[in-house]
């Protein structure tokens, strides 16, 4: 290649190297950078040229080009000739020193050329450095950074020209005034003492051995003094700590003697800089550098520094580290390195100072220095070996402090003291404490609460840390263990340590197992000689109650099991072998609950039922006493956590009942009511729990024990021993009053059945009956609690003998006060349902209640139920009482709702007989039409209970009536569609349990199982679909099954209960019961004949005035049915009303389409009228500016609205598909009639929407679709949106051509019957009815189908004819006709090939054509028929449509691009062979190239399509292979790969071709897509790095050199980039 165009290209990159794209950019240096690498000398000559002529240039241009050149030199320099390294040395040299000023990114590139080349060329850098490094001349500021970087970058090389360098150096230091100079030469100085220093430390690999460090001293310690004594006190701090750290680099090197002299001066000035710099690491590093030195040669003087020192040192220890910033971290190890130097040399002061700034109580200085001893712990092991005894005893004071931080530390170093021996000292157990006081630390933040300040440490973190410390303290340090066990036994029962429960039972789980496992003595514990330890019984109850919480202080209850079975021989030596077998079933309970699902009670009941196993087990009268004495005793323990104390009364009790010793128990009991905290509730209920439990065993003297209680002071207001002096109030002697009355009534439970009877009169009863005139509410509810255990208690003894209970009367009276005593309007108190339960359990007992109490108590408690607001009701704040929590609430409301069930049911168990039912019932009925939905939820609820319990307990003895059976039914069967989803499947329940209820009543057997009835049940899910659909169809189902059951003497009752329920407060059953009503006619209407005018006037009435849309169409069916013979005049009505129709007249017209004979007549009349009547009509819009718009006319519009809704309704099916040919031309040619056409305005109507004309048709016409079951033809239609597409004029041909395909495909017998009815409309007068029948009959050609159904002819001649249609669509729709056979008939092709052939040419030609529709319809249209017709067709015509097509390649319409490419594709195979076809190909080649990455994607599809089959016309078997490997359709294709490939072989097969190629590409460079200039740039860029020299004749460089550098000022970057990448294969 000639050279003047490498450099004319050089010269072009060196322009545009600083372009204003970063992109651009960068490929401008990589491309000088690749020309470079090829040619090194030509380009470094051309950049150095550039920057001698262009000596004003920007200093960013000249960077650039400084960075290129150091680039080239750093990875070329071994081919660069000498002359050439001279002269950029000597360029670089001049352009890093020729600004006296200092420009730093101009310089600093220089000075990298320097470095690079010094890499190899260190003598003749130097020798030019030196040149402007002469003695007594202070030098160039990047001189010396020079030197400094080359000292770094090459230290062999280096380090034998640094005597000479300091030698000169030396002299100038003093000469520096500036500060900038100052810091050059200490940085240099410091690079220089590195490079020495890494030199000796490598001796062995250094080209001179000899060197030594005495070498430097006498030249470095001269420097020092400058630097020391002059410049570190600076005012600049960059200054200052450039010279600490050449300082600390230097002093290495000094001669010991000197280093010794300066130390008293060196140290207080270096720690004076602490003070000066915000930057400390420097200072740590360079002080770490003075104090390694000054150790190493052991000096004196040090420790005359060390009391400054040290307080300096631990200054910087206690800054806080800042983990995202990494200099503070590195300061902060480099101190602690400079720690644990000092402590190497002095142990006993640096220990010393660390335990006294331990005393300072700041948080920051007691965190340093717990971070410092930590590491001299850890660092330094023999050297504290002999202080452990001191440093333990001094740990104790910021263990007291209150910081988080400060004890996140003292974990930390309490984790160091256990691995190196402390904790096995004396004092090491407070340590031990310190850890399990935090494992036990509350949360600082509530759930989802965040610290606010990130470097806070919260509780959580600090509890995780030590969980984490006392684990790894059991399972790393072995030696520990006999510290660990059993002392940490100790924490277990302080309440305090209750949050660290869970972390010190595994670590005793762990050392028990160890010890287990190696039969060490120690694993059985001596209490008596371990004072501090809790003795075996409070362990045993602790871990119990822990136990029986599972998942409170962060899940303690299985670690509490599992420490328990391991302390097994240790609690007692009876209890292994059973807790072995016990403990892990439990275990297993537990693992498989989470605290949601765990049944509390049972798990209860279960570890109640372990402690009796246990205690029975053990069978150690002394020892069980000595547990119930100390169990109370550990009461008080649990004041702050009551439900644990309410489980720790029931061990009592039942720990008590294994109790022989008569005065213990009575002891212990009098313990037990003396201590407890009347005043809670839970306490009150703990304390009568173990009361009850302990009366199993010993009835008679826990009764004497309350009875002396009763009478004790505890009753008296005056003062006494019992309550310490201070007087009683009237609410607490109430409070130990109701825990009495309590105690009676678990007594009672409790009690063996055989001797309670007769003591409940006079021992029981007695003591409580005088309490009932309370109005305390905590007496009342331990009153109703009480005398409902006691009604329990004698339902068990009954069993077994007979008791009349004479009280009965008397206390269901009470129970109902204490209920109307309670506000209607909230409910705040448990009363209610404890009073009910207590109601239910007296109920069974003898005597009976009469008619009347049994109202009166169904009344009060159903109202006092029933009324009360919903559960999610908020009630106000009273002064009296607070707000209940809403998990309360709602357990209280359960509680309620369950308590009155079971008593409507007990109430019901007495009379078990539809009049008893219909007793209970009359309480209900009204509440279930209530407005409220809780009060109708709770009503049906309740109701189906009930009837599902009378069902239960039905015995028909003789055959009677179940006389209420229509009447229940019509007041429940609505309510299975309520809009409240908790009715409606409660509903089905009820109208269930009543048609079994008949059939029983009928006589059918117990067994007998109904499969219409039992389908109801199936029916609830389906209630579960708020759905209306749904809904109605289960009332249907629901209905069938009623009527079939229902006596005709009831039915009467039923409709007309139904009548009432039209006007349920509920629209939803005002629906259910049109439903049910409907279904009821048609299955039993026959039998009702006298009340049908009755009835008729009653729906006539209703239907006006119901609002509920889905009640009026049930309603309107049932008006249709009665309608039906008065058929024209409802249609003339119907039309007649106004548009657009309102609900009722659609649900009209779509109830006609029930009966096929009427709808088969409505639907011939109104396509006669369709047909004949005038679709629109051309209404002027202005006088003055004349054009007009299409009105629908009205009636043809009516009657296609009323065809719609007809066709809406199913039953429409078989007349619609019996006519659907007819149906679905008469609706598409309407379609096309009414895209564009308004509807008529009419001023009467008040709608506000207006009719969308074609949305109607096209409505209809979707109907009718669907009717005729062409399911994937919906399918399709909806998948492409083709409705909405069909009613738009814009979209109106594509819906229809998207319409026709999917008949085509999917409804091809049909096709026939309807071209039959569609080709009298292609002569219509109206243009658009024209349009929409061709572009279906064009799409239809697209299909083999027709040519099968033997309908191609008509089609084409259809085409054929509408080929000179006046219209201009028609005539684009033809064409597109006529090319689609090629693809629906592709063997008809030939026939027709005249014709076709004659059409595509005149529509390539048509002038009447504004937007190039016609002529890209005839070049798609000829492309597909090209395929299909003989090559005698065609073959004169080639070339001719070749030349015709070739100015459209370049279109800027990407349709018309895209046609014209596939139809040259598909031209090819009938040129092959043909050398002036192969000539066409090669001219359009390069086009068909550039346009693979045009920015259409159709364009590069057909473009690989069209390179794919004229692949062989080519001439080159490698490009046909290339072409046919790498261009598919689906393929991604790297671009530059394949070009790059391609211009290998087009080197190879065309090397004529070469001169017509590059000047074809040129072209191009002009194009107007940005996307096909860059691949131009590509494309010659490939074709030059390819070309071997003896080609470069057939190309004109000049013109391609003036072509890329014209690219390389395009406005696009991506083209600029493209250009300096071919530029780069210029060599």
């Amino acid at each position: 290649m000639d050279e003047t165009d490498v450099e004319q290209v050089t010269l072009a990159l060196l322009d545009a190297a600083t372009d204003k794209d970063p992109e651009v950019q960068r490929q401008v240096r990589k491309s000088m950078l690749t020309l470079g690498k090829l040619q090194p000398d030509r380009v470094l000559a051309m950049c150095q040229d550039y920057l001698l002529k262009h000596p004003k240039l920007v200093v960013s241009h000249r960077v650039v080009i400084l960075q290129t050149i150091e680039l080239i030199a750093g990875c070329r320099i071994e081919e660069i000739s000498s002359p050439r390294i001279k002269s950029i040395i000597s360029l670089a040299s001049d352009e890093m020193t020729r600004s006296k000023e200092v420009i730093p990114d101009w310089q600093q590139a220089a000075s990298n050329i320097l470095v690079a080349v010094g890499n190899k060329h260190i003598n003749d850098v130097m020798e030019e450095i030196l040149n402007k490094f002469q003695p007594g001349v202070l030098p160039h500021f990047f001189v010396i950074q020079t030197l400094a970087n080359l000292s770094d970058s090459n230290v062999y090389g280096m380090v034998p020209f640094l005597n000479a360098i300091l030698g000169t150096l030396l002299p100038m230091l003093s000469m520096a005034k500036h500060d900038n100079m100052k810091w050059a030469f200490s940085s240099a100085l410091c690079h220089f003492s590195d490079s020495i220093l890494e030199y000796l430390a490598n001796l062995d690999k250094a080209p001179d051995p000899t060197v030594r460090k005495d070498t430097f001293s006498s030249e470095i310690y001269a420097a020092y003094e400058i630097l020391f004594n002059n410049w570190i006190q600076s005012r600049e701090s960059k200054l200052r700590l450039t010279v600490a750290e050449a300082v600390g680099s230097m002093c290495h090197l000094m001669a010991n003697d000197k280093l010794e002299e300066q130390i008293p001066k060196l140290i207080p000035t270096m720690l004076s800089l602490y003070k000066k710099n915000n930057e400390h690491f420097i200072i740590s590093k360079s002080l770490c550098q003075v104090l390694d030195a000054s150790v190493n040669m052991g000096s004196r003087v040090l420790e005359t520094q060390l009391d400054s020192l040290l307080l300096a040192l631990h200054h910087q220890a206690s800054a806080p580290i800042d983990y995202n910033n990494p200099p503070t971290v590195k300061n902060h190890n480099e101190v602690l390195r400079c720690f644990s130097l000092l402590a190497n040399s002095f142990p006993d002061r640096l220990v010393m100072f660390v335990l006294q700034k331990l005393e300072n109580s700041n948080e920051r200085s007691r965190m340093g220095s717990l971070a410092v001893l930590r590491h001299l712990i850890n660092s330094t092991t023999s050297t504290m070996e002999n202080k452990k005894l001191l440093i333990l005893a001094s740990i104790r004071q910021p263990m007291a402090d209150h910081s988080n931080k400060v004890k996140k530390r003292v974990v930390q170093v309490i984790s160091a003291m256990a691995h190196h021996g402390y904790l096995e000292l004396e004092g090491g157990e407070l340590l031990v404490r310190f850890i399990v006081q935090h494992c036990a630390l509350p949360d600082t933040y509530q759930r989802d609460e965040k610290p606010t300040d990130p470097e806070e440490v919260t509780n959580e973190s600090l509890r995780t840390m030590c969980d984490n410390t006392l684990h790894l303290l059991t399972t790393t340090v072995g030696r520990l263990a006999d510290v660990l066990w059993p002392k940490l036994l100790y924490y277990l029962t302080p309440s305090q340590y209750s949050n660290a429960t869970t972390p010190l039972c595994k670590s005793l789980i762990v050392l028990g197992n160890k010890k287990k496992q190696n039969q060490e003595p120690s694993c059985n514990i001596n209490f008596t000689q371990e004072v501090n330890l809790p003795s075996p019984q409070t362990l045993m109850i602790r871990l119990l109650v822990n136990a029986a919480f599972p998942f409170n202080s962060r899940g303690h209850g299985a670690p509490s099991l599992s420490l328990l079975q391991i302390l097994g021989i240790n609690i007692h030596p009876n209890t292994e072998i059973l807790w072995e077998k016990e403990i892990p079933a439990l275990l297993s309970i537990l693992d498989e609950s989470t605290s949601q699902s765990l049944d509390k009670k049972h798990w209860d009941e279960k570890l109640l039922k372990f402690l009796s196993k246990t205690l029975a087990t053990i069978d150690d009268d002394k020892w069980v006493c000595q547990l119930t004495g100390e169990a109370t005793r550990y009461l008080s323990t649990y004041n702050n956590a009551l439900e644990e104390k309410k489980f720790l009364y029931q061990c009592i009790g039942v720990t008590l009942q294994q109790c022989f010793n008569k005065e213990v128990v009575k002891k212990q009991l009098q313990e037990v009511l003396l201590t407890a905290r009347h005043n809670d509730a839970l306490e009150r209920e703990g304390v009568a729990l173990g009361v009850g439990l302990c009366a199993n065993s010993h009835l008679e003297g826990t009764l004497a024990k309350l009875d002396e209680f009763g009478k004790s002071d505890a009753f008296k207001k005056s003062p006494s021993i019992f309550n310490l002096l201070k007087e009683r109030n009237d609410v607490e002697v109430e409070k130990v009053k109701s825990t009495l009355i309590l105690c009676y009534g678990q007594v009672a439970l409790n009690a063996p059945p055989e001797k309670i009877l007769n003591r409940i009169d006079q021992d029981i009863l007695r003591c409580i009956s005088k309490h009932f005139n309370t109005k305390d509410l905590t007496m009342k509810l331990s009153l109703i609690q009480s005398v409902g255990l006691i009604a329990r208690a004698i339902s068990e003894c009954v069993k077994k003998q007979g008791y009349v209970f004479s009280r009965k009367q008397e206390l269901i009276t009470v129970m109902l006060d204490f209920i109307k005593a309670e506000p209607a309007d909230t409910l705040r108190t448990p009363v209610r349902h404890l009073v009910m339960t207590t109601c239910a359990n007296l109920l069974p007992l003898d005597p009976v209640l009469s008619e009347n109490e049994i109202f009166d108590l169904l009344k009060v408690c159903v109202n006092s139920v029933f009324s009360l607001p919903p559960e999610t009701h908020t009630p106000e704040k009273t002064k009296e009482e607070e707000i209940l929590d809403p998990k309360k609430r709602k357990a209280l409301y359960k509680d309620t709702m369950a308590a009155l069930q079971e008593l409507l049911k007990s109430v019901l168990a007495k009379e078990p007989t539809p009049d008893g039912l219909q007793n209970v019932f009359k309480h209900i009925e009204s509440w279930l039409s209530s407005g409220q939905d809780h009060q109708r939820e709770r009503a049906i609820i309740a109701t189906a209970h009930v009837l599902s319990y009378y069902l239960d307990n039905l015995t028909v003895k003789n055959m009677v009536s179940f006389h209420n059976f229509g009447a229940l039914l019509g007041r429940l069967s609505p309510r299975c569609s309520d809009p409240h989803p908790a009715v409606r499947p409660a509903a089905v329940d009820c109208i269930y349990a009543l048609l079994y209820i008949q059939l029983r009543y009928e006589g059918f057997a117990l067994d007998y199982k109904d499969e219409s009835v039992d389908g109801l049940l199936t029916l609830k899910e389906q209630l579960e679909n708020p759905d209306h659909s749904v809904l109605y169809k289960t009332c249907s189902d629901l209905t069938k099954v009623m009527s079939k059951r229902l006596p005709q003497q009831q039915l009467a009752t039923l409709i007309f209960m139904l009548f009432e329920g039209l006007v349920d407060t509920q629209t939803n059953c005002c629906r259910a019961s049109s439903v049910i009503l409907n279904t009821l006619l048609k299955n039993r209407g026959a039998g009702l004949q006298e009340l049908v005018p009755e009835m008729l006037e009653v729906l006539h009435t209703r239907l006006q005035s119901i609002t509920e849309e889905q009640v009026r169409v049930a309603v309107g069916q049932t008006v249709l049915i009665l309608a039906s013979q008065h058929l024209q005049t409802v249609i003339n009505a119907l039309i007649n009303q106004p548009l657009p129709y309102d609900s009722w007249t659609s649900e009209m017209w779509m109830a006609l389409g029930a009966d096929p004979i009427v709808a088969n007549q409505i639907i011939e009349m109104v396509m006669e009228k369709l047909l004949i009547m005038a679709p629109y009509i051309d209404k002027k819009e202005n006088m003055i500016r004349g054009g007009s718009t299409k009105m629908a006319t009205n009636q043809p519009l009516a009657m296609t609205c009323g065809l719609k809704e007809l066709l809406l309704n199913g039953q429409s099916q078989e007349p619609a598909v019996s006519q659907f040919p007819q149906l679905f031309s008469c609706l598409i040619v309407r379609v096309g009639a009414s895209v564009g056409v308004s509807a008529p305005r009419d001023n009467n109507t008040k709608s506000t929407t207006p009719i969308h004309v074609a949305g109607v048709a096209t409505d209809a016409l979707k109907i009718l679709l669907a009717r005729a079951q062409l399911d994937e033809v919906m399918k399709r239609m909806d998948e492409d949106n083709t409705w909405d597409a069909m009613r738009e004029p814009n979209t109106h041909i594509s819906g229809i051509t998207l319409l026709a395909r999917a008949m085509a495909k999917h409804a091809g017998p049909r096709l026939p019957a309807i071209l039959e009815c569609l080709c009298p409309s292609l002569n219509n007068i109206y243009e658009c009815q024209r349009i929409t029948v061709t572009a279906f009959f064009s799409e239809l050609l697209n299909h083999h189908v027709v040519t099968e159904l033997m309908l191609i002819d008509v089609l084409m001649n259809n085409m054929m004819e509408r080929i000179s249609d006046p219209s201009c669509t028609v005539r684009m729709l033809a064409v597109r006709g006529l090319g689609n056979i090629a693809v629906g008939s592709p063997e008809k092709v030939n026939k027709y090939a005249k014709e076709l052939l004659a059409a595509m040419s005149s529509g390539m030609e048509e002038k009447d054509d504004p937007g190039k529709l016609i002529t890209l319809e005839a070049m798609s249209g000829l492309s597909k028929v090209l395929l299909y017709l003989d090559k005698k067709n065609v073959h004169l015509l080639v070339v001719y449509i070749f030349m015709k097509i070739k100015p459209f390649l370049e279109s800027e319409n990407d349709e018309i691009r895209c046609a014209s490419i596939h139809l040259m594709g598909n031209l090819s195979k009938f040129g092959s062979g043909e050398q002036v076809f192969k000539d066409q190909i090669h001219n359009v080649l390069v086009s068909l190239l550039l346009h693979l990455v045009d920015p259409n994607a159709h364009v590069v599809k057909a473009c690989k399509f069209a390179m794919r089959v004229c692949a062989p016309v080519v001439g080159s078997d490698q490009i046909t292979t290339m072409f046919q490997n790498h261009l598919h359709d689906d393929k991604s294709l790297h671009y530059g790969e394949f070009i790059n490939d391609l211009t290998k072989y087009l080197i190879q097969d065309f090397p004529s071709m070469l001169n017509f190629y590059h000047i074809s590409v040129i072209q191009f460079f002009k194009s107007n897509w940005p996307e096909v200039r860059a691949a131009a740039a590509m494309f010659i860029g490939f074709l030059l790095s390819n070309l071997s020299e003896e080609h470069f004749s057939h190309l004109n460089t000049g013109t391609i050199t003036k072509g890329l550098v014209m690219l390389l000022q395009d406005p696009d970057p991506v083209v600029r980039m493209k250009a300096a990448e071919a530029m780069g294969h210029f060599h």
